[in-house]
Formats: C-alpha cells, structure tokens, sequence
C-alpha cells in the first residue's frame, strides 16, 4: 500500500466513563494531519456501531457479542454505589453488597435514574470511572469493596484493513514513538535502505581493520 492509498482518518468509540485523552495527545503528535475521531457509543450501541462502520475501534465494556471481533482486554474497573450526597452511604469511604441490602439499587444510567438517586429514592450501580465522569456536586459514590469488576476492552472487526488500528493498538500498548512508526514511516525507511548502495572496503581500510 502506497502512501497515498492509506487512509486519512481512524475514528475510535469508548463507552461512556472511558477517557481517551492520553492517547489523543500522542496520537496527535505521532500521527499530524491524521485526524482521530472520538466518539461516545452508548453501550447497547457498540455491537452495531462497529457493524456499521461509524467508527473502527471502540472501548467496550464486557461482555459484548464478540464474533467476527478481535478483542484486547485492558483494564477492570471498580463498581461504586452512587448515591444522593446526604444519603447514609455517602458517609463512608467505602461499602459492601450487604450495605446495599434494603435499597432499591439501579444500574442503567438515564436521566430517571440520576433524579432518583439525587432525591434519595435509589442507589445506582455503576463502574466508579462512570460515576466519576458526571462531576455532580449533589452526588457522591463509594467503591463497593466485594462486587465483581467490569472489564474494559478494545475492539474491532476482523474485516476491517485499516492499517492505522495497528498504530492506535500500539500507542495503547504503551509502544514508544520508534517501535510505533506509521505504515508510510516504516516503508519509505525500507525502500531507503534498499536503495542506499553498499560501500566496499579500500584497502587500507581493510588493514586498518585487522591491526
């Protein structure tokens, strides 16, 4: 593939509560005039957003249908109780399952929801990065120390070519800016090399060489 068929984009999805930030700033500045497109995929939505082609990557909370998807795990996340700040929970640093024993617990994050909780009626269930991504004053939320984590995973369609998934796959890894060239990098350094004759030794070189 010639530079000039790669692709000029890779657009990325994350699930509400997943940030992108770190990645976008290295991305910018390894990859210049290659736009990253961030967008937010509601969770139901991810399966079918990634069938569609809106975006080529998406951080995805498991577990998702995964045939026809190569997938990386990444990271698990901690479950919290969010509740109303003047709410009982809020009054510790962390609670149990058994904490939760008597409240009417929620885990779908809607405006309903978050009116509910707010007044008092309810507790929502949900990942702490979710909770902690709203920044709401009249709420708090408390990691609940014996729930099951989420886990948090990249994924992509096997079909899908774009050869800048492999460069994003890279910059999420952790892979520095010289084990994480671009496609175009990569082969004009190749074809550089190939083209750069080899220089043979003189003679005095060669003796130079052997004292």
């Amino acid at each position: 593939m010639t530079p000039s068929d790669m692709p000029r984009r890779l657009a990325v999805g994350n699930v509400p509560g997943v940030t992108l930030t770190k990645w976008r700033t290295i991305w910018a500045d390894r990859f210049r005039g290659v736009p990253l497109d961030v967008v937010e995929v509601a969770e139901p939505d991810v399966r079918t957003t990634l069938d569609a082609g809106t975006v080529d990557l998406c951080f995805a909370r498991l577990p998702v249908e995964t045939t026809d998807l190569h997938a990386i795990r990444l990271w698990d996340e901690t479950p919290a109780a969010w509740v109303a700040k003047d709410h009982p929970i809020a009054l510790y640093d962390s609670v149990t399952l058994a904490d939760l024993a008597g409240e009417t617990v929620l885990d779908v994050v809607d405006d309903d929801s978050l009116s509910r909780i707010a007044v008092g009626e309810a507790v929502l269930r949900v990942p702490q990065s979710v909770a902690r991504s709203h920044s709401r004053r009249d709420l708090a939320h408390r990691p609940i120390t014996d729930a099951d984590p989420t886990t948090i995973a990249l994924l992509w369609r096997v079909d899908n070519e774009n050869p800048l998934i492999d460069e994003f796959i890279g910059i999420v890894r952790g892979r520095t800016a010289n084990s994480s060239r671009t496609t175009q990098e990569r082969s004009a350094k190749a074809g550089s090399a190939r083209q750069q004759p080899r220089k043979n030794k003189t003679k005095n070189e060669g003796r130079r060489g052997r004292r």
